[in-house]
């Protein structure tokens, strides 16, 4: 166990001195308006050559900075966390090898690299949540990988199609990539980061993938494996401005966001609460994204993963001392137990709300007046204050269940907040929960915006969200008091709860449909006629016709005279 640990904080130390040399090199890099192309000749054969490039920005160095960050957190927090279980180091080399793959999907100005970046996001995730080796492990990985799968294809097909500008850094040829000819490219990029960051109609992995262990959940859905779709989004922007692409997404976001908050109101599982909280920001970010303000979405994306990191890490504190319990209606009164963690917990949430001035207020309060300043329809306007009214809804539904209610366990159980080695990770995260939206918004955008519009505009996303908070808490103290009132509307309540059947349709529904007709063509044509005549029918057609010529060749006296009665049989036949 003290190996292991001691493994742990050397991995630590490691990626926070990394965190902080790219922090360092981000604000050189802001300071002198510069970034850094690398372009590396590994193999040269006459006029052919391969090239490793490495794109070094502000923007790539920030984002290497927040995952080391997280990483090195999530790794600490982690010895104690995984400290019963039998393969600690199997464990670790998973997570560093996944946090490898981010950081080399960071800095890849290159489709081909980014590949492998992309591909091994999806292998170690793969790895990570069939980590505990059970059925629902095992049909939860299933669902992830053949989910990811998709956008794997996508960005294949996206290289093929880059064999048009002729090279696949496609960094210098955005501007050029924008002709009708490359709609098809604009689209499979987009369908690549919809598949990578859940949206619909891709959604229903990101809350099967909690089968993970808590700090993967924590690395996982807050600064790598979902965001990898978003940050590809905002290298490739300058192409898919003003696309069809953009504007299927916007609506597909959107309507991603307000399902997300809906079905959070309606479940009980912890830490699938808080998935779906990341679904509904993945949301907001890729709507933003579509509206061409991919710094504001770079935003987000890096102050949601600092207070949701810290979400997951308090919320695996608390399954961790309540017997591994998930269920929040198992739970309540915590808060005179572990206090520590309470506030952590709260503060993330508040930040999650967009309270002033915490880290999230900064981004999603700049978000909402950017989206007053569009000329967005009424639908979308209304999705947008219905998804900000409901995030708030289900963090408070989440706090009274969890820190308010009544203790519902089932016997004693010591809890407390006497393990260092999980509060000590959370407080640097803390920190970044309270502080960093003011510091980033200071770094990204050193002249500010005018946003000129009404008192009542500008004090409309505050009021949504009282109202959201106060709707969340007096619904979820009826639901306590008052128990089975969602009976009366079932079917309803069945819908809304289950990622409108988003799940059902996604493993029965494409087993019974779209597997279920590939294996019958796979019998058809891979086994059937294809396999005829195919690989296998002019294999055994070349076996015999070269038996045939080597029998000729062997100038045997009987082949030559068995070879002229043929051809003097067929001369009097055809004299006949």
């Amino acid at each position: 166990m003290f190996k292991s640990v001691y493994v742990y904080k050397y991995s630590m130390i490691f990626l926070l001195m990394g965190s902080l040399t790219n922090f360092a090199m981000c604000l050189n890099c802001l300071y002198l308006g510069s970034s850094v192309y690398v372009e590396w000749e590994i193999v040269s054969l006459n006029t052919w050559s391969i090239f490793m490039t490495l794109i070094l920005d502000w923007m790539s160095h920030l984002f290497m900075s927040a995952v080391m960050l997280i990483s090195s957190m999530v790794l600490f927090y982690s010895g104690s966390y995984m400290s019963q279980d039998s393969s600690q180091d199997r464990f670790m080399f998973l997570v560093l090898f996944f946090v490898l793959s981010m950081i080399f999907l960071i800095i890849s100005p290159n489709l081909v690299s980014i590949l492998l970046g992309w591909d091994g996001l999806g292998l170690v995730s793969y790895c990570l949540v069939i980590y505990y080796q059970n059925e629902k492990s095992n049909n939860a990985g299933m669902l992830t990988a053949l989910s990811n799968r998709v956008g794997d294809v996508a960005i294949l097909l996206s290289i093929f199609l880059m064999f048009e500008v002729g090279s696949w850094s496609y960094i210098f040829y955005l501007d050029m990539m924008k002709s009708m000819e490359m709609v098809v490219l604009q689209s499979l990029v987009v369908l690549a980061a919809m598949t990578k960051s859940a949206q619909i109609p891709f959604s229903s992995w990101l809350p099967a993938a909690m089968a993970a262990p808590t700090p993967v959940s924590a690395l996982v859905h807050s600064s790598t494996l979902v965001t990898a779709g978003v940050y590809l989004l905002i290298r490739f922007s300058p192409l898919l401005e003003s696309s069809t692409a953009f504007k299927v997404l916007f609506l597909i976001s959107s309507t991603t966001m307000f399902m997300s908050g809906l079905g959070a109101n309606f479940e009980y599982d912890l830490k699938k609460i808080i998935a779906l909280s990341t679904l509904s920001q993945l949301g907001v970010m890729m709507s933003i994204l579509s509206m061409g303000l991919k710094d504001l979405a770079f935003f987000h994306l890096i102050t949601h993963a600092l207070f949701k990191a810290l979400l997951f890490m308090c919320a695996g504190a608390l399954i961790h001392v309540v017997k591994e319990y998930q269920d929040i209606r198992l739970m309540g009164n915590l808060v005179y137990f572990m206090p520590l963690t309470g506030s952590y917990m709260s503060v993330a949430n508040l930040a999650l709300c967009g309270t002033p001035f915490l880290a999230g207020f900064y981004s999603k309060d700049m978000i909402l007046e950017m989206m007053f300043m569009s000329d967005l329809n009424k639908i979308i306007f209304l999705l947008f204050f219905l998804g900000t009214g409901l995030t708030v809804c289900y963090s408070f539904r989440l706090v009274y269940y969890v820190f308010t209610g009544q203790m519902n366990l089932s016997a004693f159980h010591n809890i407390e907040d006497s393990d260092l080695m999980i509060t000590n990770p959370m407080t640097p995260l803390f920190t970044g929960a309270v502080f960093s939206g003011a510091f980033i918004s200071w770094l990204i955008f050193p002249y500010p915006y005018m946003i000129c519009m009404s008192f009542y505009f500008k004090t409309l996303a505050l009021w949504v969200s009282v109202a959201g908070g106060l709707l969340g808490y007096y619904l979820n103290m009826v639901s306590m008091n008052y128990p089975l009132k969602s009976l009366d509307n079932y079917s309803l309540v069945v819908f809304m709860g289950s990622m409108w059947f988003m799940p059902y349709l996604s493993t029965k529904g494409l087993s019974s449909g779209v597997l279920s007709y590939s294996q019958k063509m796979k019998i058809l044509l891979d086994k059937g006629w294809s396999e005829f005549y195919g690989g296998q029918g002019i294999y055994h057609f070349v076996f015999t016709q070269s038996n045939f010529l080597e029998m000729l060749q062997s100038n045997v006296i009987k082949v030559f005279m068995m070879l002229f009665m043929i051809f003097l049989l067929m001369s009097l036949t055809m004299l006949l």
